[in-house]
């Protein structure tokens, strides 16, 4: 009898193909929309293999009621849907997406920033609306990047990958990580620094930690009152790290310039947030690895992963 594999979004047939001879292979079909919770449940409990979204969570209630499993492979470098201690107790093997994904969130992370700073797409929406009426002297005035400071809180390989970007733009770096990148300061001249002389001096902060029980709601009220008046805030790494609501009100206030987020604390981003009401705030739908080769490269790491796992053999990537 085959091992059963069950892919939780619809995903292009060249991803899945080369499983379909080996495995069962059953999939939602839908692509826009999550798995219900019931089905997803039911699936796992005859899957040995689980090959999951960041939008899934895979929780120790499924994870107990899906005996077979052998392997959850996470489309993600993050995997805080996935309890993990539960799959370790049950000796699940679970994989992420690492690598692959670090230039095109950089490249992301560093359009968001321009977008931010240049209001880019006020002055593209106003355009459509046919709102701009002519040229004016301080019409759509932005901040420069050229020459400004950058602050990197969470300093890992996109984190790195968004520093290089900045020399170009001749930015001055600092950076905020759990451990020191001695070897990058030595080789591209990065500054580490506090997180509250970070947010003090830069113009541009820039959220790149992963979410962990010590980065959730890191950066709220008391920090965004430290920024300045004229500063940037970027978010392309979960929405959890930060307060929304404190977001909300230092951009409404005019405490600091504008935001850029790529992510919200709640995905979809309902309609009805306070953020999204706001003029300095530019908004994406969690796009950071969205590159058609990025993508595809992520899922053959999960593919293969999950053949690995279900033929004996090692996986790369693993997380337990």
């Amino acid at each position: 009898m085959k091992k059963r594999i069950y892919i939780t979004r619809r995903l292009p047939e060249e991803a899945v193909a080369p499983l379909r001879d080996k495995y069962e292979v059953r999939m939602w079909e839908e692509e826009a929309k999550s798995v219900p919770r019931d089905v997803l449940v039911e699936e796992a409990a005859s899957a040995h293999a689980l090959w999951t979204m960041l939008s899934d969570t895979i929780d120790r209630e499924l994870i107990e009621q899906a005996p077979q499993l052998e392997v959850i492979s996470n489309l993600a470098v993050g995997y805080n849907n996935i309890d993990i201690e539960a799959a370790k107790e049950r000796g699940i093997i679970v994989t992420n997406t690492p690598d692959v994904l670090t230039e095109t969130t950089a490249d992301l992370a560093f359009g968001l920033m321009m977008m931010t700073a240049r209001r880019l797409g006020e002055a593209e929406r106003d355009l459509r609306a046919g709102e701009w009426k002519s040229w004016t002297p301080m019409g759509y005035v932005g901040m420069d990047l050229y020459r400004a400071k950058l602050g990197i809180i969470g300093m890992g390989r996109i984190g790195e990958a968004v520093a290089r970007r900045a020399r170009g733009f001749d930015m001055d770096v600092l950076y905020h990580n759990r451990t020191r990148r001695h070897e990058s300061e030595s080789m591209y001249g990065f500054v580490y620094a506090e997180l509250d002389e970070l947010l003090e001096q830069s113009d541009f902060v820039v959220v790149l930690a992963p979410l962990t029980e010590e980065t959730r709601g890191m950066l709220g009220a008391e920090q965004f009152a430290k920024m300045k008046q004229t500063a940037s805030f970027i978010n392309v790494a979960r929405g959890e790290i930060i307060d929304e609501a404190a977001l909300y009100e230092a951009l409404k206030e005019q405490r600091i310039w504008a935001a850029g987020l790529d992510v919200f604390a709640k995905e979809p981003v309902a309609m009805d947030h306070p953020l999204l009401t706001l003029p300095n705030v530019t908004t994406l739908p969690h796009i950071g690895s969205a590159s058609i080769q990025t993508r595809l490269a992520m899922m053959a790491l999960n593919r293969e992963a999950i053949m690995n796992v279900l033929d004996g053999e090692e996986p790369k990537n693993r997380l337990t």
